[in-house]
């Protein structure tokens, strides 16, 4: 199932043996995952091309298009270059395993192969995928998708859960001032400040996502609230005020021209933070509705001076 829960994977079967491709369907569609079917490489391409399957199974011998020739077109082609690819082989054919991987296939199966193993090698090559493609290139950190079943699967748990919304104040004066690649050392800063904090606080397990830009969101207890969000406040102010050139640094802000021509002043970076917190006083089941009240007070965080916490402490059912 897709982690928003909007609709079933869609695995694409490739074989010419239909009894395999059967199987293989009926064992998948047991397990919640929509399948589609191709007898050879060609046909499978022409599928793809009108419904993007979420991953495929491809035998390795077929007629017309093979399954290293499907799988090399597939890596070739921008549109389907990201498809992950599981590649079936003979029993005991290193030389099949060896070929499938280095054509681009993301793992294999050899036949026979039993049902666990099956759902197993879909679902984890799925994950990984998943997760991969959402990582930040910049921070290293997981995306929105992850963000969600993160609380999601506290809200399953019945778990108390915090959710803090992590932004940079005055980022644009970074940006304005010195230009985007500066920009994102201050970006990675703050990742590697909030990892250290996270990292810190110990069992639970805290988790990091990264929104985008200058967002993040921690997912921790309530109890780890203050400890996490002051370590990582005091751990990133040191490391900004370092990115900073001396000059800004000793004055305490930078100067910046607006479209007339007028210098303004940009007081330096500090971070607000929105906490929303998820108990027996207030208990959130929709995870959107923690972040957008966690995104809420993080905005009247901003409205203090200096770096700035604001926790929701209203009470009542939600």
């Amino acid at each position: 199932m897709d982690p928003a829960g909007d609709r079933p994977d869609v695995i694409l079967v490739v074989d010419d043996d239909e009894d395999i491709a059967r199987f293989v369907e009926f064992n998948l569609r047991l397990h919640g995952f929509e399948v589609l079917h191709a007898a050879d490489g060609q046909e499978a391409l022409e599928v793809i091309e009108r419904q993007r399957p979420d991953l495929a199974v491809v035998d390795l011998m077929m007629p017309r298009v093979d399954g290293l020739e499907l799988t090399r077109r597939l890596r070739a082609d921008p549109m389907t270059s990201a498809l992950p690819v599981i590649m079936l082989t003979a029993k005991g054919m290193t030389s099949d395993k060896v070929n499938g991987l280095s054509a681009g296939a993301d793992d294999y199966l050899v036949k026979p192969f039993d049902t666990a193993e099956l759902v197993a090698r879909v679902s984890s090559t799925l994950r990984r995928n998943k997760e991969f493609r959402e990582v930040s290139p910049l921070t290293g950190l997981p995306g929105n998708s992850r963000i969600r079943r993160e609380i999601t699967d506290r809200v399953r748990s019945g778990v108390d859960y915090a959710v803090g919304y992590v932004d940079i104040d005055r980022f644009k004066s970074v940006n304005d001032r010195y230009g985007f690649v500066r920009g994102d050392e201050f970006i990675s800063a703050l990742a590697r400040s909030l990892h250290r904090a996270v990292v810190s606080i110990g069992l639970p397990p805290a988790f990091l996502g990264h929104v985008g830009g200058d967002d993040f969101v921690i997912v921790c207890a309530p109890t780890q609230v203050r400890p996490l969000t002051s370590r990582a406040v005091e751990d990133f102010e040191k490391a900004a005020d370092a990115l900073y050139d001396l000059i800004d640094r000793e004055r305490g802000f930078v100067e910046l021209k607006d479209r007339r021509g007028n210098i303004r002043r940009a007081a330096l970076v500090t971070l607000s933070i929105g906490v929303s917190l998820s108990d027996s006083g207030k208990r959130f089941t929709d995870p959107l509705e923690a972040i957008a009240v966690a995104s809420e007070m993080k905005t009247v965080a901003k409205s203090q001076p200096g770096s700035y916490v604001a926790v929701d402490r209203r009470r009542g059912v939600t």
